[in-house]
């Protein structure tokens, strides 16, 4: 049996067959896999029967998710009666087609690419560093790599009703947002409806060249705006294989962590996008009682303990910080200012030498929405110990020094 099965040979084709299917099924969600499968793969065949080389593929659930970072939802309604014009105007240069072409940042470990580097005077490079502070994907960039990305971006003005990207499209280019404001449309059976829109921020164009897919939407500019694009091999050799790394140091790891069960797999993989790495000291502070919440924190490796002061005692003498918990790996701590929106009600230090993914604020509002129950009620515990430590869990309603 060992000897036969060392023998089987994948068919050529079935990987980038089973591929597609997959990232259509993250990207829309249907319920009945089945069906969706059938349909899938249907319009799949009478692609292939009618000579076109790339499949967009709309389900029968929603619309595909687009290309994005920080578009918002729209009526629907507002674009019934939109008819899609063409571009009449498109002065991105457009490559052909690399669709059928694989990338597997393991196999590309030799940098060979030569760098690509748009000079820019001081006051683009502020200009730059600014509209890019915000992004997602830049946030676990290393400075040298994080300097090769700013380095590799270029300028693009537009004017209104021009189209940035087209749907269908290979992708060619990754852009961040500087100015400006631009819908985002998705064509389905013909009609082109608006989705969202991006408002003077946000970042599109990543899911093509994650996947060597067509472009999921047309982005067209409403105002005039400027733009900073990122080319295809840059974004590819640089962020791509960084968060290709990521993904193998994490994935088991955020996949084990008691809180995070209640999201999808797709959603606990976008968390290992976003999160970062901090080391602490034996004795060294990590959070502060009584400042402004800007993050949250799982404990990787280590132990961290958790300590407050009363603040029905401040100013006396007695009032030292009591230990109120402490938190080993896999267990979280930072979210309680975050969910209520108010400074640290507490304290935490490492014990030992302490290892802790950390996940800004936007992030953890953007991802953790279905955790947030699972953290509310954490609060009634909190409270609990509270009262038994200090009398009363006032510490917790209006947290200070």
């Amino acid at each position: 049996l060992e000897a036969a099965a060392m023998s089987i040979e994948i068919p050529a084709g079935l990987t980038e067959l089973l591929q597609g299917y997959t990232v259509e099924v993250l990207r829309q969600r249907p319920s009945d896999l089945l069906d969706f499968a059938v349909q899938y793969f249907g319009r799949l065949q009478e692609q292939k029967r009618a000579g076109r080389a790339h499949v967009n593929f709309q389900g029968p659930e929603q619309p595909m998710q687009t290309e994005s970072d920080g578009g918002g939802d729209e009526d629907d309604d507002e674009s019934d009666d939109d008819d899609f014009e063409p571009p009449v105007i498109n002065r991105y240069s457009r490559r052909v087609s690399v669709c059928a072409e694989a990338f597997n940042p393991d196999e590309e470990e030799e940098d060979t690419e030569p760098r690509i580097v748009h000079p820019k005077t001081d006051e683009q490079r502020c200009r730059l560093q600014d509209a890019c502070k915000d992004i997602l994907l830049f946030k676990n960039l290393d400075q040298e790599q994080l300097s090769q990305v700013l380095d590799a971006m270029f300028e693009c003005k537009v004017i209104p009703q021009e189209h940035v990207i087209d749907q269908g499209d290979d992708g060619d280019n990754f852009y961040v947002i500087e100015r400006g404001q631009y819908d985002i449309f998705v064509k389905k059976e013909g009609d082109a409806r608006c989705v969202g829109r991006y408002d003077n921020r946000g970042s599109f164009g990543e899911l093509a060249l994650m996947y060597n897919t067509p472009r999921a939407a047309t982005i067209v500019a409403t105002t005039e705006g400027a733009l900073w694009g990122l080319d295809r091999i840059t974004f590819r050799r640089l962020i791509l294989k960084n968060n290709a790394k990521k993904r193998k140091m994490y994935e088991q790891f955020i996949e084990s962590v008691p809180v995070l069960k209640s999201l999808e797999l797709s959603e606990r993989m976008k968390i290992v996008d976003v999160i970062g790495e901090r080391t602490y000291q034996d004795t060294e502070r990590i959070i502060t009682q009584g400042e402004k919440a800007d993050c949250f924190f799982i404990v990787e490796s280590g132990e961290v303990k958790i300590m407050m002061k009363s603040k029905t005692k401040a100013g006396q003498e007695n009032n030292q910080e009591v230990e109120i918990a402490r938190c080993a790996s896999g267990q979280y701590f930072g979210e309680l200012a975050l969910v209520t929106n108010k400074p640290r009600a507490a304290s935490a230090y490492a014990v030992g030498s302490v290892k802790c993914l950390v996940m800004d604020v936007q992030a953890f509002e953007r991802l953790l929405g279905p955790c947030m129950d699972i953290m509310k009620r954490n609060i009634t515990h909190y409270e609990e110990q509270l009262v038994a430590m200090f009398g009363s869990s006032m510490d917790l309603k209006d947290p200070g020094n």
